[in-house]
């Protein structure tokens, strides 16, 4: 500015103006408004000589809590401003966004989820029509390949069961093998253990210990092998028409899949129907708990609820917090277990450890208790940390799902409303 300029300085913000002092324009220097004072600042800048006063065609709103930081040195976000509005200006007026109060952190923490939550639609659309624009591209490229324009009908009769009626046939028939395989796995657990005494060496049964054994029915075994059979052809099947190999083996229900076919295949190459229960019976009732996790397939034929779209993604926001907590648990754990196993002195340090992660999470089995008035105080001491360590993280984790869940509602509307109605 020339040394006969005013004092005051005009700022045109789309039409609105302000009138402010060039020394409190100079309160932040470095910052585009303080640029306004120096001399070169009439060419650099839209410059109107007639009216005298610089035009920038911003925001009127947001400037006010600009021009009331020079004023006040405390920058505030309104209320009902958008994060990524207020960040872009601040950027533009090259003001830092960390001169914000914890006030206003608060405020942009609650839109936060909002605004990560636009990318929700992002991957649900992935999730549902992904496969089929792979599959498209897949189909282009294989034109000339015998047999290719099969694989699109094939892979959506598995995998999408609103694709037709036979894929929706097809997804029934396979939910009811799933659940008859958790019926299977409920009945071989009903009096197939026994204990089996040694008599031959003359002692008494009663002073021999006795020796546990597993025997499946094999009537049981074939039914099951039956079903096991429909899901070993669906699952190569599903894997020969996949339309792209690499992300197949992304999916956690493909391993699902895969892995529940081992437990009746080893169990007839076995070619034993009494083997012992803590060798090879317990390792494939293990695998045999991935039939459980089959029934996740249900989600398929029914609309995923709202909220369970919403969790994965506020889990996924709170993942520092979580691990954060995870640490401080940790240490408390073992720095009260320490302390409780040098005050009551009992067997072991692992059973003290033990004794501070049941108080902590406030379950308290009571099978270790403290009984000196120090150790009685360590102990009330534990079950605090344990409470307020559990409920500190209750209200984030309030405010992220409300934050994630209203923004989810506000697009399924949005959504709703652009469909053409019929």
């Amino acid at each position: 500015m020339e040394e006969g300029s005013p004092e005051k300085i005009i700022l045109n913000l789309g039409g609105v103006r302000f009138e402010t002092y060039r020394s409190t324009l100079t309160a932040f220097p470095g910052t585009k408004l303080c640029s306004l004072t120096e001399p070169q600042a009439l060419e650099n800048f839209d410059y109107d000589p007639r009216t005298k006063e610089f035009f920038f065609d911003r925001s009127a709103k947001l400037f006010g809590q600009v021009l009331s930081y020079y004023r006040s040195g405390h920058l505030h976000c309104p209320a009902d401003a958008c994060r990524s509005a207020f960040e872009e200006e601040l950027a533009f007026w090259e003001v830092p966004l960390g001169q914000l109060p914890p006030c206003c952190w608060t405020k942009l923490g609650e839109l936060e989820g909002p605004l990560e939550e636009s990318n929700m639609d992002d991957v649900e659309d992935e999730g549902r029509e992904g496969d089929s624009q792979v599959l498209l591209g897949q189909v282009e490229r294989r034109n000339g390949q015998r047999g290719a324009w099969r694989k699109p009908q094939i892979w959506a009769l598995l995998e999408e069961p609103f694709s037709s009626r036979w894929a929706l046939c097809l997804a029934i028939i396979s939910l009811l093998f799933n659940i008859g395989l958790i019926v299977l796995l409920c009945e071989e657990t009903r009096g197939f253990l026994h204990h089996i005494n040694d008599t031959t060496t003359g002692i008494h049964p009663a002073n021999v210990l006795p020796i546990t054994e597993y025997q499946a029915m094999p009537y049981l075994l074939y039914l099951e092998l039956v079903i096991i059979i429909w899901f070993t052809a669906e699952f190569v099947l599903r894997l020969t028409v996949c339309p792209d190999k690499k992300r197949f083996p992304r999916k956690p229900l493909n391993w699902v899949d895969f892995l529940s076919l081992f437990p009746v295949y080893i169990q007839l190459f076995v070619r034993s129907s009494s083997y012992t229960e803590h060798n090879l019976a317990v390792w494939l009732d293990f695998f045999r708990l991935l039939y459980i996790l089959k029934l996740l397939k249900v989600f398929r034929l029914v609309e995923t609820p709202l909220m369970l779209r919403v969790l994965p993604y506020m889990f996924r926001s709170l993942l520092r917090e979580t691990l954060v907590l995870m640490t401080i648990l940790v240490f408390e754990i073992i720095f009260l277990g320490v302390l409780f196993y040098y005050v009551e002195r009992f067997e072991d340090l692992p059973s003290c450890l033990w004794w501070a992660v049941v108080t902590l999470t406030t379950v308290g089995y009571g099978d270790i208790h403290p009984i000196s008035p120090l150790g009685q105080a360590v102990a009330a001491c534990t079950a605090l940390c344990g409470v307020m360590t559990i409920i500190l993280p209750i209200p984030i984790l309030s405010i992220k799902f409300k934050g994630y869940y209203d923004a989810a509602v506000v697009k399924e509307k949005m959504k709703r409303r652009k469909e053409p109605t019929s």
